[in-house]
């Protein structure tokens, strides 16, 4: 096997050592020892996952800072995210909030500074079990202008005693969420450290 191939169809190409070897018409074990012969770094399970769930590359893109507006959005949705944003989860960026307008802002922030659509975020409802859901949901589908079907099923909490927190959470607290695990290690690369 010529090096030089095989670097293009692996790390250029990013196709995989069973498609190399099909494509080769011989065994992955084959691929293995000249992938090893010629010390081409292999990927991790998980990048090669990537790779097979987004073959056209990234579904986000950072985009530069041109305006004093950009500036301001990204100070924001930085800050929202180290504040309030869950850090802990590898692999998507979490928010979540009981404040629609807290919500709709880093959700400007998401498509404005790293491109993604609206339509691929996710949305969880945490309400008490004196909400109604049904209402609960309608008025984040509205506050939010996205439709029910990206939201998943809400989680429901057992009412305890009343106090300022539930008077706060009429409508429960909402999760946006971005499953990207490269796109979330960009964004807590750019909290303050």
């Amino acid at each position: 096997m010529n090096k030089v191939l095989l670097e293009k169809l692996y790390l250029k190409n990013g196709m995989s050592m069973a498609e190399i070897a099909e494509l080769s018409d011989c065994s992955i074990s084959k691929i293995v020892y000249w992938m090893d012969r010629y010390q081409i770094p292999r990927r991790s399970r998980s990048e090669a996952t990537y790779r097979k769930k987004h073959p056209n590359g990234d579904p986000f893109e950072l985009r530069p800072i041109i305006t004093i507006e950009d500036a301001w959005l990204q100070g924001l949705g930085v800050g929202l995210y180290w504040g309030e944003g869950n850090r802990a989860n590898k692999w998507s960026i979490r928010l979540g909030n009981t404040d629609p307008v807290l919500i709709n802002h880093f959700i400007a922030f998401l498509i404005q500074r790293f491109g993604i659509k609206k339509e691929d975020l996710r949305f969880g409802l945490q309400i008490f079990t004196d909400i109604n859901s049904d209402e609960a949901l309608m008025y984040w589908t509205q506050k939010l202008d996205v439709p029910v079907s990206q939201f998943m099923r809400p989680t429901v909490t057992i009412s305890g005693s009343i106090g300022t927190y539930r008077r706060k959470s009429l409508y429960g607290v909402v999760t946006v969420m971005y499953h990207n695990m490269k796109l979330r290690d960009v964004l807590v690369g750019m909290l303050p450290r």
